[in-house]
């Protein structure tokens, strides 16, 4: 009876040490933290449904041309073109406020409330070739005038940044500059509601004449 008594005792004795054991080592095990996905949509207006967006990709495209041409299908059939932006931590889809230009129609923007982005390069009124790197300090101008100076935008709201490629030039650099964009703007005003419009050469062209 001592002897089974003794084993029983040397049986206890032996799971405990393990379970302290394991503790122990549940304890001393590193702690991985969960890295939280964030999602952030730009350019889309509150009344707009995701579920008429299309989706772009660059490299589908051979030209620039022709990229502009199947966002203004997309806008005419009343479907919302945009890109999405993923890293290993955020996904951002950017809107694009283009609007469905038929023949005929007319384009209420005024060039002071524009944000010029030619071939990677920025433009302002008569200012041209801003590099890109200045990109935070012409923002921040535009979007804290308020009216102020009448060469700059007239309000934040009314604040459009249109951007354009010439055909030969390399538009495959685009979603780097709409992170850029939407990073920036962010940071500065902490809001998402970022206008930004895809043109063509013509866009700013005056309207033909009507034939007699």
């Amino acid at each position: 009876m001592e002897n089974k008594f003794k084993i029983s005792f040397a049986v206890l004795l032996i799971l405990i040490i393990i379970g302290c054991q394991n503790i122990d080592k549940k304890e001393q095990d590193p702690v991985q933290k969960e890295t939280a996905l964030v999602q952030m949509e730009f350019g889309k207006w509150n009344r707009q449904n995701d579920g008429i967006g299309v989706e772009l990709n660059v490299n589908n495209f051979g030209n620039w041309t022709g990229f502009v041409n199947r966002i203004e299908k997309i806008v005419c059939n009343d479907s919302l073109p945009k890109i999405t932006l993923a890293t290993d931590n955020e996904i951002k889809t950017v809107y694009f406020r283009n609007t469905c230009l038929k023949e005929g129609s007319t384009k209420m923007i005024k060039t002071k409330n524009v944000i010029e982005i030619n071939n990677n390069k920025i433009s302002k009124n008569k200012e041209y070739g801003i590099p890109l790197d200045s990109l935070e300090g012409v923002l921040r101008k535009d979007i804290e005038n308020k009216g102020k100076n009448l060469e700059l935008s007239e309000s934040p709201e009314k604040l459009t940044i249109c951007i354009q490629y010439d055909d030969e030039n390399n538009f495959k650099n685009l979603p780097n500059i709409l992170n850029q964009l939407t990073e920036t703007y962010y940071r500065i005003t902490n809001k998402t509601d970022l206008k930004i419009l895809l043109i063509d050469e013509n866009y700013f062209s005056p309207p033909p004449m009507p034939k007699e």
